[in-house]
C-alpha cells in the first residue's frame, strides 16, 4: 500500500482506468477544494472555473443553502429507499419541474444522468409510437449508452456502429459549417425544413417515433440554429404525430439567459424534455418530463433503483429553489452579454478566432487557421493550456476539437467575467505568437 501511495496519481489512473477516459492538460490536475466559482488543486494552485464540471456545478461550490439541505437529509440516516416507496423530496421536486416545463399534464421520471434520461426518452417515444425510427441532428451528442450513441451525429463520440434504433440525421444544429450557413435566418430555416422533409421521404418508412434535438449542441461546440428552427420542425412533425424531444441536459435551468429552457427560444413546447447536470449542482441526478400519455405508455414494470433518491432530490430541490429565488437566469443573461461582448473584442484582433457563438453563460470560441475556416485543434490545445497558466479553467470540444467552451457557474460576477476575459485574451494571443 505504501508503494502505491507514493506512485503519482496519474500513473495509478492510467493503470486501472480505461485508456479512452480523457483527461485535460499535459499535466492533469486533481481538484481538492472549492468555493464560490473557484477551485484549488492538489498543489495549492487556485483557478476561476469556467467549465463547472461540464456545466454541472451550475450554482457554484459550497453554497450553504444547498449544502444545508444535503446535511439535513444525511442527518435522517436515509440516503436511499428506492422508487418502491414514497419519497417526499422526489414528489416535491417533480411537482416543481412539471410546472416549470409548460408541458400539458406533465409527469416526471428521475434518473442518475443525462445519458439515462435520453435512453428513457427514446424508450418512451419508440414504445408510444410503436416505431424504432428516430430523427436526430448532425453534430449531436446525447450520451454514451447503446441507444444514445446510436443517435449521436458526431463521429468522435460514436463508439459503436450498432444501435437498437434506426436513425436519420438532418441538418440544422451546426450553422457555422452548414451548407446552408451562408443564408439569412429565414432562408436557413426554410432550407433545413426542406432537408427534414427530404429525409422523411427518402430515409424512413414514414412512421417515425421522434426527433431529438439539443437547443444548443453541447459536445458539438455550443453550436445552435437561428431561433424558430425547431418550431418550424415541429410543424412538420405534427403532420404525422412524430414526437419532439428536447435534450435540455446542458441548456436547462436558465443557463441560456433569455429562456428557462433552451427550446423556448423556438416558440414551441416539446412533447418530452430531458434534463440533468445543473439541476443537482454536482449531485448525480437526471430525468425526463413528458406529456402524461407518453410517460404512461409502458405496459411492463419499470423502476429506477437510485433515480430520484432522497439525498439527490433534496439537494436538487434546494439548488432549483436557490436558482429561482436569486434570478440566476437573469444573471446568466447579464453576465453572458458582458462575456460575449468581450469575446467578440478578442476575436476582432485575432484571426485565429473563426466564430464566437452561444447564449447566456453557454458560449464558445471556434479556432481556425487564420484566413480560412479550416479547423485548428492545435490552437485549442494551446488556449486550454494557456488559460490554465493564467488561472482559468475552460472546456474544449466541437466536431474537430477546435472549440473552446465557456460555461461558468450562473452566480458569476462582473469582476470574474473581466478576469476570465483577460486570461482568454492572453491565451488566444499566445496562439498567434506560436507558444
Amino acid at each position: 500500500m505504501a508503494d502505491t501511495e507514493q506512485t503519482p496519481l496519474i500513473d495509478r489512473h492510467r493503470a486501472v482506468l480505461p485508456s479512452w477516459l480523457a483527461l485535460y492538460y499535459r499535466d492533469p490536475i486533481e481538484i481538492t477544494r472549492a468555493g464560490g466559482r473557484r477551485v484549488t488543486d492538489s498543489t495549492g494552485a487556485t483557478y476561476l472555473d469556467f467549465f463547472a464540471g461540464i456545466l454541472t456545478n451550475a450554482i457554484g461550490y459550497d453554497v450553504p443553502e444547498i449544502s444545508g439541505a444535503i446535511r439535513r437529509q444525511l442527518d435522517t440516516g436515509v440516503l436511499h429507499t428506492s422508487t418502491l416507496y414514497l419519497i417526499r423530496q422526489q414528489v416535491e421536486l417533480a411537482e416543481k419541474i412539471a410546472e416549470l416545463s409548460g408541458i400539458p399534464d406533465a409527469k416526471v421520471f428521475f434518473t442518475n444522468s443525462g445519458t439515462e434520461a435520453n435512453e428513457t426518452a427514446l424508450m418512451l417515444a419508440t414504445q408510444f409510437r410503436r416505431s424504432n425510427q428516430v430523427l436526430a441532428l448532425r453534430n449531436s451528442y446525447h450520451g454514451r449508452a447503446f441507444g444514445t450513441v446510436g443517435i449521436t451525429g458526431n463521429r468522435g463520440w460514436s463508439t459503436s456502429s450498432l444501435s437498437p434504433v434506426k436513425v436519420s440525421h438532418v441538418h440544422g444544429g451546426y450553422r457555422y459549417r452548414s451548407p446552408f450557413g451562408h443564408l439569412p435566418d429565414a432562408d436557413y430555416v426554410a432550407a433545413c425544413v426542406e432537408d427534414l422533409r427530404e429525409v422523411l421521404l427518402t430515409t424512413t418508412s414514414g412512421d417515425v417515433a421522434c426527433m431529438i434535438v439539443e437547443p444548443i449542441q453541447g459536445v458539438g461546440g455550443f453550436s445552435s440554429p437561428p431561433d424558430g428552427l425547431f418550431g418550424a420542425f415541429k410543424e412538420v412533425l405534427d403532420e404525422t404525430g412524430i414526437l419532439l424531444i428536447s435534450d435540455e441536459v446542458q441548456t436547462g435551468w436558465g443557463r441560456t439567459g433569455d429562456h428557462f429552457w433552451g427550446i423556448s427560444a423556438h416558440g414551441v413546447t416539446p412533447d418530452v424534455m430531458t434534463f440533468a447536470k445543473g439541476l443537482g449542482n454536482g449531485l448525480a441526478i437526471g430525468g425526463v418530463v413528458a406529456r402524461g400519455d407518453v410517460m404512461d405508455c409502458f405496459t411492463a414494470n419499470s423502476i429506477s433503483t437510485f433515480g430520484g433518491n432522497p439525498l439527490a432530490t433534496a439537494g436538487a430541490k434546494a439548488a432549483l429553489d436557490y436558482l429561482l429565488d436569486n434570478d440566476l437566469q437573469g444573471n446568466a443573461a447579464k453576465m453572458g452579454a458582458r462575456l460575449s461582448a468581450g469575446l467578440h473584442d478578442i476575436a476582432a484582433g485575432n484571426p485565429v478566432v473563426g466564430d464566437v457563438r452561444g447564449k447566456g453563460l453557454m458560449l464558445a470560441v471556434e479556432l481556425v487557421e487564420p484566413g480560412t475556416r479550416e479547423p485548428d485543434p492545435a490552437a485549442a490545445v494551446t488556449v486550454l493550456e494557456q488559460t490554465r497558466a493564467h488561472g482559468l479553467l475552460v472546456g474544449k470540444g466541437g466536431l474537430h476539437n477546435n472549440v473552446i467552451r465557456l460555461a461558468p457557474p450562473m452566480t458569476l460576477t462582473e469582476d470574474e467575467v473581466d478576469e476570465a476575459l483577460d486570461a482568454l485574451g492572453h491565451a488566444v494571443a499566445a496562439v498567434g505568437e506560436g507558444e
